[in-house]
């Protein structure tokens, strides 16, 4: 009986889906209705295929990032570095260069717009990651030589910059751009120093716990901090007249001390209490929450979003469980998903072939000869007026010089800015891969052995 009942129920749902059809194939639409419909069509396919497009090449960066890393890795470079050469050779660099069909059909221009939001979201995420790694007793424990050196290093780089730009504006600067923004941001983008980057390198070399490795850390963490307030500023320049650059560096100022003052000392209140109670999902939904809101008025005064996650990440108790825990939660899928998007994105926009000439390579070495004098340069001289060893000394100049997947955040910022042409911008790509690759074999080169930090000095003679 119940299955007689089950096949009369199947019956009449089918006579009466048949009677419906037939009822609606007798309706009409209005134009208005079909034309939408259409378009509908259309917008619908089209997301298809760009969802197609971003999910291959997502696939194709992480995987050829993976390989490349561990390549990297054996030849004792940072893995960053593999990862960054994959982004840039699914771009026109190499693949457009040997199979343009292959890359247009990879990385079609229209994707651009979705594989920047992505890559937008991975470094916000990532800029959180590093403030939470921002160990502000090392700088208290430090203060004095980290904030010497930190100084120097971008304060010194940032003026051969703004000196570099002299020679740079008549060729490389893109037209109605003032000289001013253009020579600050050229000035910033050499100040920086890969925080995480160079972390990763003292590590692989057993020299996190050294004096050397600890003053490194200290120094760069300090130089992030500073070089952010920078571009901020820079940034308020940029998109703003002097008027408005100067309301920007207030609310700005304004933002910082708020983090500082009334954030941090909230959050040291309720981090031991969420520690007792367990960092439950709805915990870490409001910390990703109040961080997203975080990079949402930094983004909205003036400031880029990377600096408020940065910041909110800062001023959240470094030692605690809750900063330990929370990059273990998110970490791999940043890393692993998020950035090769921005790789990607960032290989999108890399032209090596915009590099032509030797006219062209020898503003390129300049580039590269004035980041490295000027990073290397004023840390080395703070240093050594700091008391260390001549020996010393060059390590920490060497290490800060360390410039990575920092110095390509920033350059992306001014390509968005419309501060620096993609031609330049593919010579500060070559400048940020040079500086780093450099670090590991000098500091071999320098005799750096493991927590001592540097190996006994050989009479010489």
């Amino acid at each position: 009986m119940p299955l007689m009942l089950y096949a009369l129920m199947l019956l009449a749902a089918l006579l009466a889906l048949l009677l419906i059809r037939n009822w609606g194939e007798g309706l009409t639409r209005s134009e208005v209705a079909v034309t939408a419909s259409a378009a509908g069509q259309v917008e619908v396919q089209h997301r298809s295929e760009v969802l197609l497009h971003v999910l291959l090449a997502l696939v194709v960066v992480i995987v050829a990032g993976q390989l490349a890393a561990r390549l990297f890795a054996v030849l004792k470079q940072p893995p960053v570095i593999g990862e960054v050469l994959a982004g840039i050779a699914i771009g026109p660099s190499l693949l457009g260069a040997l199979a343009p069909q292959a890359q247009a059909y990879l990385l079609p221009a229209d994707v651009a717009p979705y594989l920047a939001l992505v890559a937008q979201l991975g470094v916000i995420l990532y800029m959180f990651t590093v403030g939470l790694h921002l160990d502000a007793s090392v700088l208290r424990e430090r203060g004095q030589a980290a904030a010497a050196i930190s100084h120097a290093s971008i304060v010194v780089p940032f003026v051969l910059g703004a000196f570099l730009a002299l020679g740079l504006f008549p060729a490389l600067a893109p037209a109605g751009v003032a000289f001013t923004p253009f020579a600050l941001f050229l000035g910033a983008s050499m100040s920086v120093t890969a925080f995480p980057v160079l972390a990763r390198i003292l590590t692989d070399l057993n020299m996190s716990r050294s004096e050397l490795g600890v003053i490194a850390l200290a120094s760069a963490a300090a130089g992030d901090a500073t070089a952010w307030c920078l571009l901020a500023f820079v940034v308020g320049v940029a998109q703003a007249e002097v008027g408005g650059a100067v309301l920007v560096m207030l609310l700005t100022a304004l933002f910082l001390l708020a983090m500082i003052v009334l954030v941090r000392p909230v959050l040291a209140r309720i981090v031991p209490w969420i520690e007792q109670r367990g960092l439950t999902k709805g915990w870490t939904s409001l910390i990703f929450g109040a961080m997203l809101l975080s990079a949402w008025i930094a983004e909205g005064i003036g400031v880029h979003a990377l600096f408020g996650s940065f910041l909110f990440g800062a001023v959240i108790p470094h030692n605690s469980r809750v900063a330990r825990e929370l990059p273990r939660r998110f970490e791999d899928i940043v890393t692993v998903v998020l950035l090769p998007a921005f790789f990607a994105y960032t290989g999108m926009r890399t032209q090596i072939g915009l590099i032509h000439g030797w006219e062209d390579w020898l503003w390129c070495g300049a580039i590269i000869a004035v980041a490295t004098l000027g990073k290397f340069g004023g840390s080395a001289a703070a240093a050594r007026i700091a008391g260390m060893s001549w020996k010393e000394s060059s390590a920490l100049g060497v290490l800060m010089n360390t410039r990575g997947l920092m110095e390509l955040i920033v350059l992306n910022i001014g390509l968005d800015l419309g501060v620096i042409t993609p031609r330049l911008f593919a010579m500060m790509v070559v400048m940020a891969l040079a500086t780093t690759l450099i670090t590991t074999p000098v500091m071999h080169w320098l005799g750096v052995r493991g927590e001592a930090g540097l190996e006994p000095s050989r009479p010489e003679g």
